[in-house]
Order: C-alpha cells, then structure tokens, then sequence
C-alpha cells in the first residue's frame, strides 16, 4: 500500500473524512512501539481494532483504539512471550490495551488527539500528533484514508519491575486505515468492561 502526501490541515477544517462513522481496517491497522535496551532497540507491533467518529465540528470527533496484548510481535517468540507474561502485558489478566480521545486540538505544529490511555486496568491521560494521508484508489473504489499518530508512553506503566538500561520512554506509533461504517448510524464497543457510545450524525 502507498498512500499520499501528508495532508495539511488548518483549525476547523475536517480531516479528510466525511461526516459518519467510520471502522478500522484489520488487515492495515497497527501500533508499533520502540524501547532502548543495553544492547540493542526493542521494537515490536500490535494489530489495532476501533471506531472512529467524525464530527460536524472536527475538534469533537471522538475514537476508540484497540490493541490485543496477546498479539505483540517482536521477530522473537522467546521475547514475545516475556512481553505477554505477567511481568511486562499480562495478557491473560489484561487482554487488552485502550485509546478513548476525548478532543481534538489545534496547535502551531498541527493536531493533537487529547485522551486516555488504558493499559492494565490504568488509565493515563495522553497527548498525541496524528496525521491523514490517503491510500492510493483502486480502479473501482475511491481512495481510502489512512491516520498516522505518534506518542510516548512511561515503561513503567507496563512494568513495575526495574529492569536495568530500559528506558522510561516507550515510542509509540499507530497507522489505522479507514473504512467507512454503513452499518449502522450508531456504533456502540464494549472495552474493558466500559460502554463506549459513538453516535453518529445524521
């Protein structure tokens, strides 16, 4: 997949994106992260799920990120098993880890999703810069949108053991492609035991 140019956007103007609801595609969705170690750099990646709603005024929209701790991939299945044991993700206490936006905001350098992060049963309010750019079109179907956001996030908030040259800093990045949601004008997900209503415009 290859998609356009990052897309410029001014306070209030829409990202891309109509108006609705919209789903995230599976197959071209993920966070990734990056971690220094002693010896080398930690990186790994996580399939996202989720929901995205566009508002009529933009700084109101709102989305729900999924990621499914048990799925981390690092390249190493040794490493991937410490990462979802209880000492790091706890995957069979925690299945998952979440992003509920709660605004958007304008800044010089561009937008900021304003939210919480939710990741072993904690919540912790983040900050983070996204991006959309466009997937090429098929022949048949219109281009489709592609939301890149970057963050940072404290190790110590997926492990409370002190593990000697980790550092506190845990670079995350997410690339979520958009399908628009024609199911329904309402889009209801249930995480973690929270009920989280979408609704949208009609």
């Amino acid at each position: 997949m290859t998609v356009t140019p990052d897309i410029q956007l001014q306070p209030g103007q829409q990202p891309g994106l109509a108006v609705g609801a919209w789903r995230l595609s599976p197959a071209d969705s993920y966070a990734s992260f990056a971690a220094r170690l002693p010896l080398r750099r930690l990186r790994g990646r996580l399939p996202l799920t989720g929901h995205v709603l566009i508002a009529e005024r933009v700084e109101e929209s709102r989305a729900l990120l999924i990621a499914r701790t048990s799925a981390v991939r690092t390249g190493s299945q040794a490493l991937d098993r410490v990462l979802t044991g209880p000492a790091f993700l706890d995957a069979g206490a925690f299945p998952d880890i979440s992003f509920t936006s709660d605004l958007l905001v304008w800044v010089p350098s561009g937008w900021r999703a304003i939210g919480r992060l939710r990741v072993k049963n904690t919540e912790h309010e983040v900050a983070c810069q996204f991006d959309v750019k466009f997937a090429d079109p098929s022949a048949s179907a219109p281009p489709r949108p592609v939301v890149c956001c970057r963050w940072a996030l404290d190790s110590t908030w997926v492990t409370s053991q002190r593990i000697p040259g980790l550092g506190r800093r845990i670079e995350m990045t997410c690339s979520f492609e958009l399908t628009a949601d024609r199911q329904s004008d309402e889009t209801s997900v249930r995480c973690d035991g929270r009920r989280t209503e979408m609704a949208a415009s009609s």
